[in-house]
This record gives structure tokens, C-alpha cells and sequence, in this order.
């Protein structure tokens, strides 16, 4: 009974998808996620480790000096998930129906967190710092970020004194408006959708790169067309498998691909790593973004159809758990991070330890900065976002989640 009962444990957690999830999503979200964590970090303390595992010298330096490249990753993966439940209508042969609810479930998801985010830092940083010039200042900061018009300006996004890292829930929020209408389209012609969309984002990035100054074009939505798209035509291929048998052979052979986008993805990372002024690193991180975001949606689809090693490892109660606060950890890590620096948490011997790599305090610092954030992240998560979360769904939504 021991035995079978082990066994039917691991057939679960290895399973394809269980109950309409797809548990090796988890710890592909918190791949993406962390990963910009470890970036912003990597800014504030320098702490790069290098260390040997079996006479293999590792160096995380490239992989956290890029650590931004995964945003765009937090975004294909929104894209597929959102576009999951009309892939699988289509590969069922149900006509395409609108989901009621849509924008709801996605204001109720983000807003009530988000907004409680801006009051926390706007009472406990902003205003004691005096970082508002006039109250002026302060209403159109509000302003934009109520209306998720804060990528688009420069002094509610780069400048902004609330927390210049919800830029990505700016551009989601503007992608969620448009989504329905995407959908549809894309459900009848997803070729020449596919196809004007790409051209519109490379468009884009063609221009943003004559401009001498990009900071303001490079993180916004056109930007981030095809991103989108090549996550919704991932989920369209996971529909299509999804209903095929679940053999050896293909799981071997997404496997294949799985090690064939980390290869591709870790040229992409050398590749970034090399750059140095912020202007060559923002024009190279538009030019690489159409490759980047192929093999992001090749590494998705490996992990999720691969071997079921790969699915436990990505799939499990550990990564389960980091996907479900990785919301708030986005939102509070890098606010975090830069009042502990600003408020010497830990105390250092030089006034910028991170300049003289003052080892001691740069590894002290992130290990207090992540304990913080977890503990931050861990209990709204658990505490407001999901209470809220049922709380504003509707009743018959309520029944079928219990």
C-alpha cells in the first residue's frame, strides 16, 4: 500500500496537468521571477558567488548582471495562460466563446494588493522622505498609477517616488484591455494576427533603437507584441499534446527541447552580459527579445511536455508555493532592498559597502532583504490577496474552488 501509494503521489505530480493547472508552470513562474529579483539584488549589493561543483567553475555574475531579460518571460507566460482556456475550446471543437467575468477575475486579482502596495509605500517612504516636490507632483503620480498609465510617462515610472518596478503591471493591465478582442481575432486568423502583431513589435524596437535615449520606448506594450503572441501560440501546440498520449517518446523529445532553449537562452545571457553602457544594453535587450521570447516559449513547452523528472522538479509543493507569492514578492523586493540600503539594514564599516565588496555585509544585506520579502510577500498573499480573491468571486465560483 506503501508503495502504490508513492506511486500514485508521483503519477499526480507529473502529471500533464491536473484539475485544468499545469503544475510545471510553478516553477517556471518562479524561474522568471526570482530571476529578476536576483537582478535587482545583484544591483543594490554587487553580490556575485563563484564557487566550483566538481572541478566546474561557475560564475552567476552573466546570469544575474541579465536578470531583467526574464521579465519578458513573466509576460509570455501571462500570455500563454490567458490564452490556455480558448486553445483547448479550439482543440475541443467548441466555437469560441466569450468568458464572462474576465476583466473582474483580473482587477480582483491584482488591483486590491497593488493598491495597498502604493498607500504602504506612499505613508512609509514617499511622504516621510519628502520625495513629492508639491502635492501636484503627487496626484499625477497617483493618478497614472490608478489608471495604469504609469509606464508612459517618465515621472510615474522612471522617476516615480512610489516603486519604479510596477512598470510590468502597467503594461499587463493595458495588455489585459486588449485581450478579449485579441483573442477572438486570433482565434479565426491566427497567422495574420501572429504576423501583424510581430510586425508592430519589431516596428517598434526598430525605432526605439535609432533614438538616442530608449529608456522610455523599451518597456512599453507594443514592445512586447510578439512576446505575448509567441505565449499564446505556445498554448495553442500544449492544447494540441495536452489531448495526445502521453508517451515516452514524446516526453523525450520535449525534453530535446527543453535542453535546446537553455542552450539558446544561455547565449542570449552571455551575449547581454557583454554589454556595459546602459544604451548598448538597452538597444541589445530590444534585439535579442523576438529569439529570447521563441525560446522562452520552446524551454515552456519543454518543461511542461518533457520527462516527468523535469515536471517533478519544476512541479511540486516548494515551487507551488513560491509561484503563489511571487505576486508580492515582485511588488515589495526591490522597495525592500533599497530602503534597507538607505536605512543601513545591516550596518556596515563604509558608507557604500557594496563599492569596496565588503563581503560580510553584501551577503548579510541579501539574506535580510529575501527573509523580509518572504515574510511580506508570504503573509498578503495569504493573509489579503486570497481571502480577497474569494472573497470577490462570484458564489458559483466560490462552490466550484472549494
Amino acid at each position: 500500500m506503501l508503495v502504490q501509494g508513492i506511486i500514485a503521489r508521483y503519477k499526480q505530480r507529473t502529471a500533464l496537468s491536473f484539475e485544468g493547472r499545469i503544475p510545471a508552470l510553478d516553477g517556471l513562474r518562479a524561474f522568471f521571477v526570482f530571476s529578476v529579483v536576483a537582478f535587482h539584488l545583484f544591483e543594490q549589493s554587487w553580490l556575485a558567488p563563484r564557487f566550483t561543483v566538481l572541478g566546474l567553475h561557475i560564475n552567476l555574475d552573466p546570469f544575474l548582471r541579465t536578470g531583467y531579460l526574464w521579465v519578458d518571460g513573466m509576460l509570455l507566460l501571462s500570455g500563454f495562460l490567458l490564452y490556455l482556456p480558448y486553445a483547448r475550446s479550439r482543440e475541443a471543437g467548441r466555437p469560441f466563446l466569450s468568458r464572462p467575468g474576465f476583466y473582474r477575475r483580473r482587477l480582483a486579482r491584482i488591483v486590491p494588493t497593488y493598491l495597498l502596495h502604493l498607500v504602504i509605500i506612499f505613508l512609509v517612504v514617499a511622504l516621510p522622505e519628502r520625495r513629492y516636490v508639491t502635492w501636484w507632483h503627487a496626484a499625477r503620480d497617483w493618478l497614472a498609477h490608478l489608471t495604469f498609465t504609469h509606464p508612459l510617462f517618465p515621472f510615474s515610472s522612471r522617476f516615480t517616488p512610489l516603486n519604479g518596478a510596477l512598470w510590468t503591471i502597467g503594461v499587463e493591465m493595458q495588455f489585459y484591455l486588449l485581450f478579449p478582442l485579441l483573442a477572438r481575432a486570433f482565434d479565426r486568423m491566427p497567422l495574420f494576427v501572429y504576423a501583424s502583431g510581430t510586425a508592430v513589435a519589431l516596428a517598434f524596437r526598430g525605432y526605439a533603437m535609432t533614438i538616442p535615449q530608449t529608456p522610455m520606448l523599451i518597456n512599453q506594450l507594443p514592445a512586447f507584441l510578439d512576446v505575448y503572441l509567441h505565449g499564446m501560440i505556445a498554448a495553442m501546440v500544449f492544447a494540441r499534446f495536452e489531448k495526445q498520449k502521453d508517451d515516452g517518446l514524446r516526453r523525450a523529445l520535449f525534453t530535446a527541447v527543453t535542453l535546446a532553449a537553455v542552450m539558446g537562452l544561455a547565449v542570449i545571457v552571455r551575449h547581454q552580459a557583454g554589454m556595459r553602457s546602459i544604451e548598448s544594453l538597452r538597444v541589445g535587450q530590444m534585439s535579442v527579445r523576438y529569439a529570447q521570447s521563441v525560446l522562452s516559449a520552446l524551454l515552456l513547452l519543454g518543461v511542461s511536455l518533457g520527462l516527468g523528472g523535469i515536471r517533478l522538479v519544476m512541479g511540486n509543493k516548494v515551487t507551488a508555493y513560491l509561484a503563489a507569492i511571487s505576486y508580492q514578492v515582485y511588488m515589495w523586493h526591490q522597495m525592500i532592498a533599497v530602503q534597507f540600503k538607505k536605512w543601513r539594514i545591516p550596518p556596515s564599516e563604509h558608507p557604500q559597502p557594496h563599492t569596496v565588496f565588503e563581503r560580510d555585509w553584501q551577503t548579510l544585506y541579501v539574506l535580510l532583504v529575501m527573509l523580509a520579502t518572504f515574510v511580506i510577500a508570504t503573509a498578503i498573499t495569504y493573509l489579503v490577496e486570497r481571502p480577497l480573491l474569494e472573497r470577490l468571486s462570484k458564489p458559483g465560483q466560490r462552490k466550484q474552488r472549494r
